[in-house]
């Protein structure tokens, strides 16, 4: 099969949705269609590439999902983004933990000057309610409180902090680097060397967004990862002496 003139080559056989979707992904980079401009119909691309409208509308549905394209009843398909957000957030997965968890510190701290302007009652009420069970974990497993608060319950309060900013782009964006950052830190350290988690620093941190003043939110929330931030440089540095 030969290639056509706007350049969208013929898929092959070898996997044809595959081969559509890396072609649709490439002239959506290259700018063949603007975002926010409709892209052809499924029958005109079905036609350009040379494959079926199925395989079409399967290569789509991958690129809706991967947030490069959305789909509007009675409209059409749109582009959303000209650059693919799942192959940036694949990188992420292959960086280190002390990366990871650089960029959750500023996407949190951003998030918590936002939350000190446009929390409601119910987001303080929530950070609380996250502490009273993180707090009621450690007195219940002393032994293990700092893995398990620090792993799992812990991350329930820094999302609701982050929710709390009423932005729905950051707070997913969180949600993808707050899980990286416990996958990446138990495969680095394992459950027993994880740092534990210190209630005050986190009770300042609600106290501060609960007065509005962005700047103070910003400062608590600096200092309550400053710990956590500070044990795994020592873990990371305890490491590498043992290699």
């Amino acid at each position: 099969m030969t290639g056509r003139a706007d350049g969208l080559h013929t898929a092959g056989r070898r996997s044809l949705v595959d081969e559509t979707i890396a072609q649709l992904r490439d002239r959506l980079g290259a700018g063949a269609w603007p975002v926010g401009e409709r892209i052809p119909t499924e029958h005109e691309l079905a036609e350009r590439l040379g494959v079926g409208r199925n395989t079409v509308r399967e290569a789509i549905r991958v690129l809706v999902h991967a947030g490069m394209l959305v789909t509007r009843q009675g409209e059409g398909t749109f582009v959303r983004s000209t650059s693919d957000p799942a192959a940036v957030l694949r990188g992420v997965q292959h960086s280190g933990v002390r990366d990871v968890l650089e960029v959750r510190a500023a996407l949190e701290a951003e998030a918590a000057r936002l939350a000190a302007v446009r929390h409601t009652p119910e987001d303080i009420a929530r950070m609380r309610a996250a502490l009273a069970r993180e707090a009621a974990v450690m007195a219940a497993h002393p032994e293990r409180a700092g893995r398990e608060a620090t792993v799992e319950h812990d991350l329930e309060f820094h999302t609701a902090v982050v929710e709390a900013a009423h932005n729905p782009a950051l707070a997913e964006l969180y949600r993808y680097f707050g899980d990286s950052v416990r996958e990446a830190m138990r495969a680095a350290f394992g459950d027993h060397d994880m740092p534990e988690v210190v209630l005050a620093t986190h009770e300042a941190l609600v106290d501060a967004v609960e007065s509005g003043d962005p700047d103070r939110a910003e400062a608590a929330c600096r200092e309550l990862l400053a710990e956590p931030t500070a044990a795994v440089e020592q873990l990371l540095a305890a490491i590498a002496a043992r290699k």
